[in-house]
C-alpha cells in the first residue's frame, strides 16, 4: 500500500503537495498525521478532498511511504514507528534544508525553493500530467501561502514560474485570495489586540525581535495569520507569539532576516519549520518562564550576519621587522597600499603606515630598521569578532586599518572601505522598501543564483553548485569571475567560466576534477589549471579555467606583470576595467552572492568603460586597445578620465615599448569582433595605430575595404565550406593594404607577425597588383590557385566590378578544388608512355574543364585521344 503524508499541524503546502503527489502515485492514500491549520480546515469544508484517517490505515500494509514538506521524524505522528521497517520504501519531496536526524529516503527530491508545491508542480509539468482547475488551484494555494503571496525572501523565480503554469492550467486566484487572506473573526481581533498590548522588544546582535503573549481557554483561529499581520504592522526583524491554552503553550515565530533562523529556534522546543516561519508546542504554561526560555535561546541562536572574517581582506601583504624604511616604501608603492603589518618570528608585531614611512624618509632614515618606527598598540580583533565590535573599535580609535589576529598570527585586515561597505549593505538589507529600491538599481550583495540557473545551461549551473561544495569541503573560498558574470548582468550568456580561489587554485582544481570526472591540466608557475573532458555531465568540449587569487605589480611601464598570491579583492583590482571586476561567491551558504568592490554595476548601468586607477595604461598600455574593443562591442562610452589617461600614455610613448606579440594579440581580438572597423576608427582617432606604423590610417577608402571584406566573408560563410577563413589574417591584410610595400613589411615586423602569416599577406598583396584576365577562368585559376583562402577572399572583396567578383566567386565555389578525373594509369592504358607529357596532358584536361567544354571522364579521354594519341595507319 502507498500512503502520502505530511507534517502535523498541516498547512496548504502540505495539502497541495499531497494532492500533487497523488497524481504521481494514483493508488496512494492521502493521510494527515495530525491536526490542520484553520484556513486549511475551512477550505476542505468548501472543497472536499478524499483523505483517509490515520486509524483507518493498517501500518503493516504500507510498502511505500511518500512524505511531503518535511523530513523531520518528530513531525509525522504515528508514522514515525514504521520508519526503520525492512523493505519500506520512503519517497521524500521537500524544500527544507536537511538537518541532522532527518529521515533518509529511498528516493529524495529536496531543493531550497519557496514551496514544496512548486517542486511537485514542476514534476507534473515535466511529465505532462494534466491537472483539473481545482487541482491547479490547490497547488497554487500551497505556493501562495508558503511564499507570502510571493513576498517572502525565500521566494524564488521557480515559485513564480510554477504559479504561472498553474494559472494556465485554470487555477482560480479568487479562491486563493479567499483562503490565503481570511477575514479576522472577533476572536482573532481580540487576540490580536491582546498580543499587540503585550509586545516587548529584545535586540540581539542588532536583530530586533518582538515577543508577545496571550492566554486563551480555547482558540480555534489562525494564530499564524496573526503573526504575519504583526510582522506587517511592526518595523521589526522577527516576532515570537506565545499562546497559552489548554494546558500547553503554542509558539509561533516569523523572521525576515538571515541572522535568525526561526526554524532553529522552534526546534529548541521540539517544533520545526522554515528559517522564516515555524512553530512549536510545549508543555510549560507559565508565560514568563516560556518567554525567558525564548530570550535565552535567541541569544544562543542569533549570530551576527558578519564577523571580522567575513569582511576582512586576506591574505595581507606584510613586512619583516628588520626590513628598512626604504624597503617598506617599495612594498607600499608596489602593492598600492597604505599600511603594512609587521611580522616578527612569524607573529604579528605591529603596523607601519605610509605616512610614517614618508616622514622617516624625509628625515633621512632611509636605511633604518622599521622596528624603531612601528605602531605596537594598534587595536586588533579575532576573526569571530562581531562587525559591531570592529566598527566601534575603528571609530573610537580613529584607526583606518585593523589587523585580524588568530593565535598571534595575522590572517587578514579590515580597512575603512571594507567596514563602510559592510555597514552600508547591512543598512540597505534592514529596510525592505529601501532594499527593493536599491536592488532594482544596484544589485550588489544580492544573490544571482536564480539568474545563473536561468541563463546558464543546466550542466554549467550544476558544475558551479558542485564547485561550491568542493570549495567548502577543502576549506577554500571560490568565486566565479570575469566576462561570464559581467554578461549575466547584461542579460547575455557567456560560457567562459573562470573561477578564482582564495587558497590553492591547483588544489581546488584537483579535487573538483575528480568529482566532475574530468581531465586536469595545471601550470604550477602561474598557479592556474584547466578542467576539460568532463564526464559527470554531458557538456561536450566545455572547460573551466581555475586560478589562484593573485595580485600583480609592474617592474617598469609596459612590462609584463609579476604575480603573487593574494585575496579576491586584490585579484579583482588587477583587472583592466571596472565592468570586469564583478565576482559571484560560490559557497554552500550564500551561493550566488554578487560581489562588487569597484562600482562595476554603476558603470554597466551607465554604459561606461572606466579604469580602476590612474596608472592603469602606464602599467599595461594594451588596456587602451581593450578599452576601445569593449566600448565598441557593448556600445559603451569611454569615460572622459579614462580617455585622458589613454592620451597621457600615448604622450609618454609607452606603446613603442610594447612587444609586437602583445600588439598582434590585441589586434587579432579586435578583428574577431562583429564589426572591427568601428574599433579601428576609434584606435585611429586616439592615434594608437601609430604604435604599429606611422602611416597607418583608417580613411574612407580603407573603411570601404573593410566593409566589402565583411560582406564577402558573410557570403563565404553561407557556403558552409570545410575550409574556414582566418578572419584575423584577412583583416590584417585589409588594414595594411593601403601602405607601400616597405611600410607593409615594417608594420608586420612591428607586430612580430608569425613568419608563415607574414609571407601569405605580403605575397598576396603583391599578387593583387599583378594583372590577370578575369574573363578567362583559366587565367583566374592560374592567378589564384597558389594563394591562401584569405588572399582569394580579399581579391574578391576589392575587385573593381561585379564581373571580376563573379569570376573569383566561381573559382572559390567551383574551380579551386577541380581536378581531372583521369589519372596516370588511365593514360598508360591507352598507350601513352609515362613522362613529362603526362603533366602537359592533365593541364590541358583541367583547362578544358575550367572553360566548361568538358565535364565527364569520357569527354576527358576524347580530348586526350584527339590531341595526344597519334592515329594508326
Amino acid at each position: 500500500m502507498d500512503v502520502i503524508i505530511c507534517h502535523i499541524n498541516a498547512d496548504f503546502d502540505c495539502l497541495s503537495s499531497m494532492v500533487g503527489a497523488k497524481k504521481l502515485f494514483p493508488d496512494a492514500k492521502i493521510v494527515f498525521p495530525g491536526a490542520q491549520e484553520r484556513p486549511l480546515r475551512e477550505f476542505l469544508k468548501a472543497f472536499p478532498v478524499e483523505i483517509s484517517k490515520t486509524k483507518e490505515i493498517d501500518m503493516s500494509q504500507i510498502t511505500r511511504l511518500i512524505i511531503v514538506d518535511t523530513k523531520d521524524p518528530e513531525r509525522i505522528g504515528d508514522f514515525k514507528k514504521i520508519l526503520g521497517r525492512k523493505g519500506l520504501q520512503i519517497f521524500i519531496y521537500d524544500h527544507h534544508v536537511r538537518r541532522p536526524g532527518d529521515i533518509t529516503g529511498t528516493v529524495e527530491l529536496v531543493e531550497e525553493i519557496g514551496a514544496t508545491a512548486t517542486l511537485i508542480a514542476e514534476i507534473l509539468h515535466s511529465k505532462n500530467i494534466l491537472l483539473s482547475p481545482i487541482e491547479a488551484t490547490i497547488l497554487c494555494l500551497g505556493i501562495y501561502e508558503e511564499t507570502g503571496s510571493m513576498r517572502f525572501s525565500s521566494t524564488t523565480e521557480r515559485d513564480m514560474v510554477a504559479a504561472a503554469y498553474l494559472l494556465r492550467r485554470g487555477a482560480d486566484l479568487n479562491i486563493v485570495s479567499t483562503f490565503i487572506r481570511p477575514q479576522l473573526s472577533r476572536d482573532d481581533l481580540e487576540l490580536l489586540n491582546e498580543l499587540l498590548s503585550s509586545l516587548s522588544e529584545v535586540i540581539v546582535h542588532g536583530v530586533r525581535v518582538k515577543i508577545a503573549a496571550a492566554a486563551r481557554e480555547n482558540y480555534t483561529g489562525d494564530a499564524a495569520f496573526i503573526a504575519h499581520g504583526i510582522m506587517d504592522m511592526e518595523d521589526i526583524d522577527a516576532v515570537v507569539l506565545i499562546l497559552n491554552m489548554a494546558g500547553k503553550s503554542l509558539l509561533i515565530g516569523r523572521s525576515r532576516v538571515s541572522e535568525l533562523d526561526i526554524g532553529e529556534l522552534m526546534r529548541r522546543f521540539n517544533g520545526g519549520g522554515h528559517p522564516s516561519a515555524a512553530s512549536a508546542t510545549m508543555k510549560e504554561t507559565i508565560t514568563d518562564l516560556v518567554k525567558e526560555m525564548v530570550v535565552t535561546a535567541l541569544h544562543e541562536i542569533i549570530r551576527p550576519e558578519k564577523a571580522a572574517r567575513d569582511v576582512m581582506t586576506s591574505p595581507v601583504i606584510s613586512i619583516d621587522w628588520d626590513s628598512t624604511i626604504k624597503e617598506a616604501e617599495v612594498l607600499l608603492t608596489k602593492y598600492e597600499i597604505n599600511v603594512l603589518p609587521v611580522i616578527r618570528d612569524a607573529q604579528y608585531a605591529g603596523t607601519i603606515s605610509r605616512e610614517i614611512v614618508e616622514k622617516a624618509l624625509f628625515h633621512g632614515f632611509r636605511t633604518s630598521k622599521i622596528d624603531d618606527f612601528i605602531t605596537t598598540d594598534a587595536i586588533t580583533k579575532p576573526p569571530d569578532a562581531a562587525i559591531g565590535e570592529v566598527e566601534a573599535a575603528m571609530v573610537e580609535s580613529n584607526q583606518r586599518f585593523l589587523p585580524v589576529i588568530d593565535n598571534d598570527r595575522i590572517i587578514g585586515a579590515i580597512t575603512r572601505t571594507d567596514l563602510l561597505r559592510s555597514l552600508y549593505e547591512g543598512h540597505i538589507r534592514r529596510s525592505r522598501i529601501e532594499q527593493a529600491r536599491y536592488e532594482s538599481k544596484h544589485p550588489a550583495g544580492r544573490s544571482l543564483a536564480a539568474v545563473m540557473r536561468e541563463r546558464f545551461p543546466s550542466f554549467v549551473y550544476q558544475i558551479l553548485k558542485t564547485s561550491a561544495e568542493v570549495a567548502e569541503d577543502i576549506g577554500v573560498a571560490a568565486y566565479l569571475v570575469g566576462g561570464s558574470v559581467r554578461d549575466l548582468l547584461r542579460g547575455e550568456q557567456n560560457l567562459d567560466i573562470d573561477i578564482v580561489i582564495e587558497g590553492s587554485g591547483i588544489g581546488f582544481a584537483s579535487a573538483l576534477s575528480k568529482v566532475l570526472k574530468g581531465k586536469l591540466k595545471t601550470h604550477e608557475r602561474f598557479q592556474t589549471a584547466k578542467i576539460f573532458d568532463i564526464k559527470l555531465y554531458p557538456c561536450g568540449d566545455f572547460s573551466i579555467d581555475i586560478a589562484t587569487a593573485r595580485t600583480e605589480y609592474y617592474e617598469s611601464p609596459a612590462a609584463l606583470p609579476q604575480v603573487e598570491m593574494s585575496s579576491i579583492k586584490k585579484d579583482l583590482y588587477r583587472r583592466d576595467f571596472t565592468i570586469n571586476t564583478l565576482a559571484v561567491f560560490l559557497g554552500k551558504r550564500d551561493f550566488g552572492r554578487l560581489i562588487d568592490f569597484f562600482g562595476a554595476q554603476r558603470d554597466l548601468k551607465e554604459k561606461t568603460i572606466r579604469v580602476l586607477h590612474n596608472l592603469s595604461f602606464i602599467e599595461d598600455p594594451t588596456r587602451a586597445f581593450r578599452a576601445v574593443r569593449f566600448s565598441e562591442r557593448f556600445d559603451f562610452r569611454i569615460s572622459k578620465h579614462t580617455e585622458k589617461l589613454i592620451k597621457t600614455a600615448i604622450r609618454f610613448n609607452l606603446f613603442e615599448k610594447l612587444s609586437g606579440t602583445r600588439l598582434y594579440d590585441e589586434l587579432m581580438l579586435i578583428f574577431n569582433e562583429a564589426d572591427p572597423i568601428k574599433a579601428l576608427k576609434r584606435l585611429d582617432g586616439f592615434g594608437l595605430l601609430d604604435g604599429i606604423h606611422a602611416q597607418l590610417r583608417i580613411s574612407k577608402d580603407s573603411a570601404m575595404i573593410f566593409k566589402r571584406v565583411s560582406e564577402t566573408v558573410a557570403w563565404y560563410n553561407l557556403l558552409f565550406r570545410e575550409e574556414k577563413i582566418d578572419i584575423g589574417v584577412l583583416y590584417l591584410m585589409a588594414l595594411i593594404a593601403p601602405l607601400t610595400a616597405d611600410a607593409r613589411e615594417a608594420a608586420l615586423q612591428r607586430l612580430s607577425t608569425p613568419d608563415s602569416i607574414k609571407r601569405h599577406i605580403l605575397s598576396g598583396l603583391a599578387k593583387l597588383r599583378e594583372p590577370f584576365y578575369y574573363q578567362d577562368p583559366v587565367s583566374v585559376y592560374n592567378h589564384l590557385i597558389g594563394t591562401s583562402l584569405e588572399t582569394a577572399i580579399f581579391f574578391m572583396a576589392t575587385a573593381e566590378n561585379d564581373e571580376k567578383r563573379k569570376s573569383i566567386s566561381i573559382f572559390l565555389t567551383e574551380h579551386k578544388g577541380m581536378k581531372p578525373a583521369l589519372k596516370g594509369d588511365d593514360l598508360k592504358a591507352i598507350g601513352i608512355p609515362p613522362g613529362p607529357v603526362y603533366s602537359e596532358i592533365l593541364k590541358a584536361i583541367l583547362e578544358e574543364k575550367l572553360r566548361g567544354n568538358i565535364s565527364t571522364a569520357e569527354e576527358e579521354l576524347a580530348v586526350v585521344i584527339s590531341r595526344f594519341v597519334k592515329p594508326e595507319h
